[in-house]
């Protein structure tokens, strides 16, 4: 039960549909789609590419996304692999010479663009209105704007330097980030979801529009060819699942993390975190260690399903156990994990639930705040730079190479109690994410908080030699896990965001949106 008395946001209830996301535009969007006839997937897919252009640093047609769901009536979780792979004329020696790691903001780190091919795969499989209903909102806020929203602008303002060339046009006004409440338009990006409206796939991916975004590739000196852009095509994949706390945890495959956040829960499962104070110092500091190891493991395995072996390795109860036993309880373990990827934080998540309680669980990113900071000549679709998320070093799984599709950070999530859809849901925040999952799950079932005050909770993450911890923690706290020997540090923006659609036994869903975004659930 909430404390009226502490700060935080109400559940959202509502028994017919509901969506949950990061701005209320889309979330509006996503249940309009719902009461005019369409289903979850649509609804979830309007609401993403809305999201595009009301959150443009975090998302949009140029990047890729994952998907969870469930057929409607049934339990029964699928997966949906919408990334990118690298241009089929990369070369990782020639990449080699210029650094030890891929350039972020250059064409070098530019993967094809996966979304566009995954939704519209995803709206012809399982969709019911069709592309021109579900694409018609994003494409009406593209022409007349979006006003830029409280966290939106904040995190604009971070990333003004991230934009090159055209982009900086497009993207900035007047040389500077919006200020809240300005509008944001992008005409030409409306240009291109009116002919993919029409055309499907092909529009974006042939013709006039790839010819486009492959011409301002090349120019500079990007690989990237219109076969690349051509041959993209979305995969149909099994979920992997763990367990924790009597539920089922659904997670996307490689080349997401997902693994990671089942490797996290396992080793957590050797620890009496339900016996812990959940704001206290022991917490924070066993999940921050975990948390270190984890993505240890994960920078040394995970990668293109094609190109790595160690899958069952990672998620194999006994890995966790091994790893659980090197934790000391009092004291922090040097944080200098090698990485595999480079930090970023930049994501959205949407989660949509209907009438016939099709549930979609959907994360869709850029990478880096604005990705690449390169937008194309003629239309202005703004590229991802999944490609700084491959690694240089020779022999390795997730080593750039040719048609190859990078590790990523983005995962959804489902959960299910006894075979029974329980909760789609979603943690953003670049590396956060594993961790953020881990996290959500242990606060539903160790502490039996709600959706809504799982969210609201504070949060801590173990990121190289720092533990950052939010305000919400004690300044006792935050000395308690200096004294272990944590490298403390406020972080200058609050630690990922969530959304979560509850499914409750008796037909009435419970949403929650975490309220370090400025979005929210809505329900009818």
């Amino acid at each position: 039960m909430r404390d009226f008395h502490k700060p935080g946001r109400s559940a959202v209830y509502a028994t017919n549909g509901m969506c949950a996301t990061s701005h209320p535009l889309a979330a509006k969007t996503a249940v309009q789609i719902l009461e005019a006839g369409g289903n979850a997937m649509d609804a979830a897919i309007a609401g993403a590419v809305l999201l595009g252009f009301c959150e443009p640093q975090m998302t949009g047609i140029g990047g890729d996304c994952f998907v969870l769901f469930t057929p409607p009536g049934s339990d029964e979780v699928k997966a949906l692999n919408g990334s990118g792979r690298a241009p089929a004329g990369i070369d990782a020696e020639a990449l080699r010479a210029k650094g030890d790691v891929i350039a972020p903001y250059s064409a070098d780190a530019v993967s094809v663009p996966g979304a566009v091919d995954a939704f519209c795969k995803l709206s012809k499989d399982w969709g019911q209105i069709g592309l021109k209903s579900i694409l018609a909102p994003a494409i009406h806020y593209a022409e007349a704007g979006v006003p830029v929203a409280e966290r939106v602008a904040d995190d604009w303002s971070k990333a003004v330097d991230n934009l090159s060339g055209h982009a900086r046009d497009l993207f900035l006004m007047g040389g500077a980030a919006p200020a809240p409440g300005q509008i944001f338009r992008a005409p030409g990006q409306a240009k291109v979801l009116r002919e993919i409206a029409m055309e499907g796939r092909a529009a974006f991916y042939e013709g006039e529009i790839a010819e486009d975004m492959v011409n301002s590739l090349r120019a500079l000196g990007g690989t990237h060819t219109l076969d690349d852009f051509a041959n993209t095509a979305c995969d149909y994949t099994d979920p992997i699942m763990g367990s924790y706390g009597g539920l089922d945890l659904y997670e996307h495959p490689p080349n997401g993390q997902g693994a990671t956040a089942i490797l996290l829960l396992n080793m957590l499962k050797h620890f009496n975190i339900a016996g812990m104070d959940p704001w206290g110092a022991e917490r924070a500091h066993i999940e921050a260690e975990a948390t270190k190891l984890a993505y240890d493991a994960r920078n040394r395995f995970l990668a293109d399903p094609d190109h790595m072996t160690r899958l069952d390795h990672m998620t194999a109860p006994e890995t966790a156990e091994k790893l659980a036993a090197l934790i000391d309880p009092k004291k922090a373990m040097p944080g200098n994990v090698p990485g595999a990827e480079a930090v970023h934080k930049d994501t959205i998540y949407i989660t949509v639930v209907d009438k016939d309680r099709m549930c979609v669980s959907l994360i869709y990113s850029v990478f880096h705040s604005f990705g690449s900071g390169i937008a194309s000549d003629k239309f202005g679709v703004l590229f991802q730079n999944r490609g700084a998320g491959f690694t240089l070093e020779k022999g390795h799984p997730n080593e750039v190479g040719p048609g190859k599709r990078p590790m990523h950070t983005i995962i959804p999530a489902m959960l299910k109690k006894e075979g029974k859809v329980l909760m789609p849901f979603g943690v953003m925040g670049g590396q956060y994410q594993s961790t953020g999952h881990a996290r959500f799950v242990t606060n539903v079932t160790d502490f039996g908080l709600s959706p809504q005050a799982a969210m609201d909770a504070p949060r801590s993450f173990a990121e190289g030699d720092v533990l950052n911890v939010e305000n919400g923690y004690s300044d006792a706290v935050k000395a308690e896990l200096s004294d272990l020997g944590h490298d403390v540090q406020t972080p200058g923006t609050a630690i990922g965001g969530s959304q979560a659609i509850l499914l409750h036994e008796n037909g009435v869903l419970e949403g929650g949106s975490d309220p370090r975004k400025d979005g929210c659930a809505i329900g009818y």
